[in-house]
């Protein structure tokens, strides 16, 4: 049927890879992975904040840690 080239972009003037709205999906990408970054670097600092804190707690995890590493068979 010659009027159902709705599949066919070129009939409407566009490139027939272009796609609408690429841009906005690239701009939310980046503005995600941006979140993400200071999210993590919140996410240090509070960990940081935490081990001078309580120095105790980190001493033993650390060393639970090493027990942890010492037994497991690789």
């Amino acid at each position: 049927m010659p009027d159902r080239n709705f599949h066919d972009m070129s009939a409407r003037g566009e490139e027939p890879g272009a796609r609408r709205g690429t841009e906005t999906e690239r701009d939310r990408g980046a503005e995600r992975r941006r979140r993400r970054a200071q999210f993590l670097r919140d996410l240090a600092e509070a960990r940081e904040l935490r081990d001078r804190v309580q120095p105790r707690r980190v001493k033993v995890a650390r060393l639970r840690h090493a027990m942890r590493m010492r037994t497991f068979r690789w």
